[in-house]
């Protein structure tokens, strides 16, 4: 009967060593994973997946189980710019920018992760933002976006994303609305507009200039003329004869030569006649 060979153990251990020593090395780097600041994680377990109840992973060093992987999310706000031609309420063309700036929900990493993943910038924010910027400046005129309802349209726009994001699990923290291109034909009729409406706001500057003015006027000549009154009212006869007199008596008193002839003046007022 033919002896089987042994295998030699003492051969084989350094092999061995360096079969376990080359699968150590390469999973060496899946025991611990390094968050930045900024970011999060969120763990996929083999097992049983990512328990969306489970706090994320904030930044520093974690260690893992060399068979679970990491998903990272950059939770610091982010920003998206999209270029759009949307329709007024009277089917005018408008061309905009719309920057949108948001952040994943913190708490809400793991639902973030399962049901929408880390695309959701482009997957979820910016359809979000087309439908809800479409939809609101359909309800008005171009020249009311580039003007007089400009706030109010951004507030409304801000009202309405803001709650389709917070059930996508994305907080929309604020919005610009930029570079606002009407047709050229309308553009004109609104510069137009607007220069008409400064011309007649400085008319009437002038009418009410020119009113104050003639209310001035009005009340000097009521002045003048209620003076008038008062004074040809208390001027009388008697009030003029005894003027007269003490005009006289300061007269004589005077040092000139002259004559006082006394009740031969007009009015019986008394007759002054000097040297000359």
């Amino acid at each position: 009967m033919t002896q089987q060979p042994q295998l030699d153990l003492k051969k084989l251990r350094p092999i061995l060593f360096m079969v376990f020593g080359v699968i150590f090395l390469l999973s060496i780097g899946k025991f611990w994973v390094s968050i930045d600041s900024g970011y999060a994680g969120v763990l996929y377990r083999l097992t049983t997946g990512v328990d969306v109840d489970e706090p994320p992973f904030g930044q520093g060093l974690h260690i893992i189980a060399p068979w679970n992987k990491m998903h990272i999310y950059e939770v610091r706000q982010a920003e998206k710019t999209e270029t759009m031609n949307v329709l007024s309420v009277n089917l005018l063309e408008i061309g905009l920018d719309i920057t949108t700036f948001y952040q994943p929900m913190l708490a809400d990493l793991g639902h973030l992760e399962v049901e929408r993943g880390q695309a959701y910038g482009t997957e979820v924010v910016i359809p979000v933002m087309r439908s809800v910027v479409r939809e609101v400046i359909a309800k008005y005129l171009p020249e009311e976006i580039n003007s007089t309802k400009r706030e109010i349209i951004k507030n409304e726009i801000m009202t309405e994303a803001r709650a389709t994001l917070a059930n996508n699990f994305v907080q929309l923290n604020d919005i610009l609305i930029r570079n606002i291109n009407l047709p050229a034909k309308l553009k004109a009729s609104i510069e137009k507009k607007l220069q008409q409406e400064q011309e007649a706001q400085e008319y009437e500057f002038k009418l009410e200039k020119e009113k104050l003015e003639a209310d001035r006027k009005r009340i000097e000549a009521q002045g003048i003329q209620d003076f008038q009154k008062i004074i040809s009212q208390s001027i009388n006869d008697k009030l003029l004869k005894w003027n007269g007199i003490e005009a006289t008596l300061k007269l004589a008193e005077s040092n000139n030569a002259k004559v006082v002839v006394v009740g031969s003046g007009k009015d019986g007022l008394p007759l002054i006649l000097g040297n000359n």
